[in-house]
């Protein structure tokens, strides 16, 4: 019965969030709100950006295209969810689930990086002020974006094909996309390899992105306490605040999720933080780039009037 299961498998099921009727019809217009903002707030930060001058610097580079790697990351698991949420049979194609867990581990691996990069723009924007320029010029920033790009690929690729070599014995994911975890709850095999990889490979993108950027961050930090000025402390405390905030909540919902053993993956609990890093940060992201920089504030309000001076024309 295993080997026929193994052989005929053609499609995954997906528990979701909830196997409550009634709770599901809530979950839909909550989650379907936060998909549209997400999308709205992460496009108007491209938007804002490709017409105002002022904002072409390597910083917002680098937002724009964060934005744009959020609008992918979060298209990549929440469209479906928003449909399973409506289906009767909520299913997922065997090829489908390897397609959806390509492209979400793949962003996932170069958000990673692309965080260290910003980083990276911060250590030279304080640190060597005067030689700005020179070291973060297009040329740099475009490769650091390409190169984190790559490392997704990568990263996602190895991981992908590793779980879908495996035989399952169960067809229900516990889970409301297709991830490692609860995919390799299903397996009818011994999964120590795919454990092992995930532990070293993706230790290798999530804490050593992370060690990259926690190195900016300490010659930052230690630039900003010789500044003997209160404003300009403040200032530079400002610029690098709201990217450390997004480094703590991705880098530790992602330790969370990928650093366990088997053993211990807890599928309610998981499917909780996977909505927090998944889902809740791509909303919030933008929001706490955007409502706390000065700069990109004064930008939207110029852009504004200029629009509205255009229509009233």
């Amino acid at each position: 019965m295993i080997k026929e299961n193994e052989t005929i498998l053609t499609e995954f099921i997906l528990v979701g969030l909830s196997a409550d009727p009634r709770l599901q019809f809530v979950l839909f217009p909550l989650f379907l709100c936060i998909y549209v903002v997400t999308v709205l707030v992460n496009a108007s930060v491209i938007f804002v950006y490709k017409f105002s001058p002022s904002l072409h610097t390597p910083m917002y580079f680098y937002l724009a295209n964060f934005s744009f790697l959020e609008i992918c990351y979060v298209s990549s698991t929440v469209p479906k969810m928003l449909a399973n949420l409506l289906a009767d049979r909520k299913t997922i194609s065997f090829y489908g689930c390897a397609v959806q867990m390509y492209w979400f581990l793949l962003l996932g691996g170069t958000e990673c990086y692309m965080l260290a990069a910003m980083a990276y723009d911060r250590y030279h924007a304080i640190c060597h002020p005067l030689s700005y320029a020179v070291f973060m010029n297009n040329r740099v920033c475009t490769q650091l974006i390409l190169g984190s790009w790559l490392v997704g690929a990568v990263n996602s690729l190895v991981h992908t094909l590793l779980t879908f070599k495996l035989k399952f014995c169960c067809n229900k994911i516990n889970h409301f996309f297709c991830d490692i975890p609860p995919l390799l709850k299903l397996a009818c095999m011994d999964t120590r390899v795919n454990e092992m990889v995930v532990f070293i490979v993706s230790g290798c993108v999530i804490v050593g992105s992370f060690i990259l950027t926690m190195t900016s961050y300490k010659q930052i930090i230690s630039t900003i306490l010789k500044i003997r000025s209160r404003c300009g402390r403040k200032k530079a405390i400002s610029t690098c605040t709201s990217h450390f905030m997004v480094v703590t909540l991705f880098y530790g919902s992602g330790i969370f999720m990928y650093f366990r053993p088997k053993s211990s993956y807890s599928m309610d609990q998981d499917r909780i933080i996977a909505v927090m890093y998944s889902v809740i940060a791509p909303m919030l992201n933008p929001f706490i780039y955007s409502l706390r920089n000065g700069e990109m504030k004064t930008a939207v309000k110029k852009l504004t009037r200029k629009l509205a001076s255009t229509e009233e024309l």
